[in-house]
């Protein structure tokens, strides 16, 4: 219980002082500094993303019929398109490193494929603009892609960049995939962390976590029959959400075709919930973690419950920012806003797209 002045032994209200919260998925534990989020703000600002990009520009390397960097043509592609990572950060024929000749100094093969996926034609659609149809066919892509790749690969990982805030270098809807002959550093951690979790609790963890949050409420910010988006207890990020389906699924191949037209709906609902929040095109880092793949693919993964995460950087405006420095880099994560207070505000937010209700 966190020391309040007056009665040390008094409980105090999270909203107010400061406390520890622990994340179960990483095993490592977050700082939240509820009063801090008052103080004056005399720090950078960012610049509104623009909300001029053009529907089709010859010179975006992602758009149809565009010409890429390594002198291929797109296609004039009317739904999704995927296409080689022009400039891959894993590829399939990397040699391994030689042995080490110390414990300090070591490395490992590192091998793989890049993809880039499209999720629409025109530049200037993002995911919460487009169509319930057109998010399916991106999610059914996502899926192909998972079942593709994991049939060899460890580990597939679809992640989408949105915003120049994020480091996306095109505006245009889309995503990218990297499939790995290792398990990624956060894939193990988790692998290791919803393990321990059903050996002692005979339950997966996020399967568990899912029906306390769809009990409790207080971190909802939508739910249907099929899924639910919380800000996690235990968010690092301002408005950091987790979505979760409420039934136990391993990978997104495994996903019925109700569950797929339930994910398009709150997919949807969530991202236009965040362009409202500040009623710009909200900048994220998200990604989907499910059960290993390749050779793991014959071994028991029931510890493991298919989830994407969202992790928006914006704190107080569409040109304010969370940094992660500091304390951050040096001690441990650190927030402002309590994810209760910040699932609230989500939670409130219209589900009609700010653009669309100025026509």
């Amino acid at each position: 219980v966190p020391v309040t002045v007056g009665d040390p032994t008094a409980p105090a209200h999270p909203a107010e002082h400061q406390h520890c919260r622990h994340n179960p998925l990483r095993d490592e534990w977050v700082l939240v500094s509820a009063h801090r989020v008052r103080r004056p703000w005399r720090g950078q600002l960012e610049q509104p993303p623009a909300e001029d990009v053009p529907r089709w520009d010859p010179a975006n390397p992602l758009c149809p019929g565009a010409t890429r960097a390594n002198g291929e043509v797109n296609p004039h592609y009317e739904g999704t398109f995927v296409f080689p990572n022009d400039f891959p950060a894993l590829q399939p024929d990397s040699p391994a490193p030689g042995d080490s000749d110390h414990p300090l100094f070591q490395a490992a093969a590192a091998r793989g494929v890049c993809k880039v996926m499209c999720f629409h034609p025109w530049s200037d659609l993002t995911l919460p603009l487009m169509s319930l149809a057109e998010i399916r066919a991106v999610i059914d892509a996502w899926a192909e892609l998972a079942a593709e790749l994991g049939a060899s690969y460890p580990w597939v990982q679809i992640f989408e960049n949105k915003g120049e805030m994020m480091g996306c270098s095109n505006p245009h809807p889309h995503c990218q995939v990297w499939a790995s002959s290792f398990l990624p550093n956060e894939a193990r951690l988790e692998e290791q962390t919803q393990r321990q979790y059903r050996d002692r609790h005979s339950v997966p963890m996020l399967l568990e976590y899912a029906e306390q949050e769809a009990r409790r409420k207080e971190r909802l910010v939508v739910e249907n029959e099929d899924w639910l988006v919380v800000v996690p207890y235990w968010a690092t990020w301002p408005f950091q959400t987790l979505l979760l389906p409420r039934r136990h699924v391993l990978r997104l191949q495994d996903l019925c075709d109700s569950e797929r037209d339930s994910l398009a709906s709150i997919m949807q609902r969530l991202l236009i919930k965040y362009d409202n929040l500040f009623q710009v095109s909200f900048p994220y880092s998200m990604g989907w973690h499910g059960a290993p793949t390749g050779p793991h693919l014959q071994e028991d993964c029931g510890h493991w419950q298919l989830h994407a995460h969202y992790y928006p950087p914006l704190l107080r405006s569409a040109t304010v920012r969370k940094f992660m420095v500091g304390y951050e880099m040096l001690a441990q994560a650190q927030r402002d806003l309590t994810p209760e207070q910040a699932a609230e505000r989500l939670r409130s937010l219209p589900e009609v797209h700010y653009k669309q209700r100025r026509r």
